[in-house]
């Protein structure tokens, strides 16, 4: 299973969705692909709604709507309310999916 974690640095949430995702895969033996998405082009060619962005096999679970590719900070629905990282059970739950 690919794992993949893209970002831009300028967004500081990636940072906490990065430790989860690499916690999560090391107890599974996984490894994450971290991959920075620079410029416009880049964020509409990897289909990038925001920092940071999950890929499981290719697949972004947590994207909803129609949210325009772009470099901007992404916020995600917890059951906490919106925070800058899935939590490690929902970072689960799609990984099971």
């Amino acid at each position: 299973m690919k794992l993949e974690l893209l970002y831009f640095d300028d967004c500081p949430n990636w940072k906490m969705a990065a430790e989860r995702l690499d916690a999560i895969a090391a107890r599974r033996g996984l490894v994450v692909e971290h991959r920075i998405v620079a410029t416009a082009e880049e964020a509409q060619a990897a289909r990038f709604r925001g920092s940071p962005t999950i890929l499981i096999g290719g697949r972004d679970p947590f994207a909803s709507g129609d949210r325009p590719f772009g470099l901007t900070c992404r916020l995600y629905a917890t059951p906490d309310g919106l925070a800058g990282s899935p939590t490690i059970e929902q970072l689960e739950a799609a990984l099971d999916a």
